[in-house]
């Protein structure tokens, strides 16, 4: 099974409120709730993988932007 938390990442970026997010944070908690045993370790995995792929990218725009400000 594989998860697309990019879909919830996107919506919580664009969300309209701090309201509006936390019902999308509470989306995803319910959905993980709903998963077996089993489910919930890949959800937990690829969780993983996203968190750092994520980051990694931000690190990347950061010192990206951080060069070009320095130029």
């Amino acid at each position: 099974m594989d998860f697309n938390f990019k879909q919830y990442h996107v919506r919580s970026i664009n969300a309209a409120s701090a309201e509006e997010r936390a019902a999308i944070n509470q989306e995803l908690k319910d959905f993980y709730a709903s998963l077996n045993e089993e489910d919930k370790k890949t959800f937990n995995s690829q969780l993983q993988t996203f968190i750092a792929r994520e980051m990694g990218r931000l690190k990347t725009d950061y010192e990206a932007i951080k060069q070009g400000t320095q130029n």
